[in-house]
């Protein structure tokens, strides 16, 4: 059975706040990097966590808002209705437009060499994991150390492709690792899907990009309305391969 830390991570700009989810066997397991959703680090997090802990993985869940709080960052419904999401929306968006991308740069490398120093870590490359804003916090933090992490998944996530000049979809050539992008049908157009799908295909990197079928922004997150089980599933029966094929589990 996984057990759950709470843990403090030294970063540049002070401590973040976080959990980690690992078997609890003694022994060491490939890390994981962890980036929430908009929502913030809370209990359907930590379920998600222990769930790919039990499947032999070391999880870290950094709270990437600690700059304006500990978790929890906001107060949140216990279950996010579609009448609920606009005001809880507006609570969010500060924090997401404060969290540039040197501040995602900056943490990146302090929570890797958090992860990495675990005991309970196993030596090798690590996977990093993001749902919604977190996808775009994954992409910038593997392509930051390309020869630390060998496997970046995105879920429902936020726009990766847009006429930015720090546009997440401008780091793909600097990608080291697999990726996978498992977008909901209402996020993106199938012109939009095309266009990342072949941004990732001219910079070499290896891929897929899929849309889940009949889904909506936020579709693995079981307290809110936009939760579906199906494509849950649907996101471990991708997430789970991947990280076997690019992690070394000793």
């Amino acid at each position: 059975m996984p057990v759950v830390k709470a843990l403090q991570i030294p970063t540049p700009d002070g401590r973040a706040d976080a959990l980690a989810a690992f078997p609890d066997n003694g022994e060491q397991h490939p890390g994981v990097l962890l980036y929430m959703d908009a929502f913030g680090v809370r209990p359907v997090l930590e379920r998600m966590a222990r769930e790919l802990a039990g499947h032999g993985y070391y999880v870290l869940v950094p709270n990437i808002f600690y700059r304006h709080s500990p978790a929890p960052v906001f107060d949140l419904p216990e279950h996010i209705t579609h009448e609920a999401r606009p005001a809880v929306f507006a609570q969010v968006l500060p924090q997401i437009q404060a969290h540039s991308a040197e501040r995602v740069l900056r943490d990146a490398g302090a929570y890797l060499q958090f992860l990495t120093a675990q005991p309970e870590v196993a030596a090798g490359p690590v996977g990093v994991i993001g749902y919604c804003m977190g996808a775009g916090v994954a992409v910038r933090t593997a392509a930051a150390h390309p020869g630390q992490v060998a496997a970046v998944a995105g879920f429902h996530p936020s726009p990766l492709m847009s006429d930015a000049p720090d546009s997440p979809h401008l780091l793909f050539p600097e990608l080291a690792a697999r990726v996978h992008l498992g977008i909901a049908e209402s996020d993106m157009t199938p012109e939009t899907v095309g266009a990342l799908d072949q941004a990732l295909e001219a910079a070499g990197v290896d891929h897929t990009c899929e849309i889940y079928p009949g889904t909506v922004h936020g579709f693995t997150m079981a307290d809110t309305d936009a939760f579906d089980p199906t494509a849950l599933q649907h996101h471990w029966n991708r997430l789970l391969p991947l990280l076997e094929s690019t992690l070394t589990k000793p």
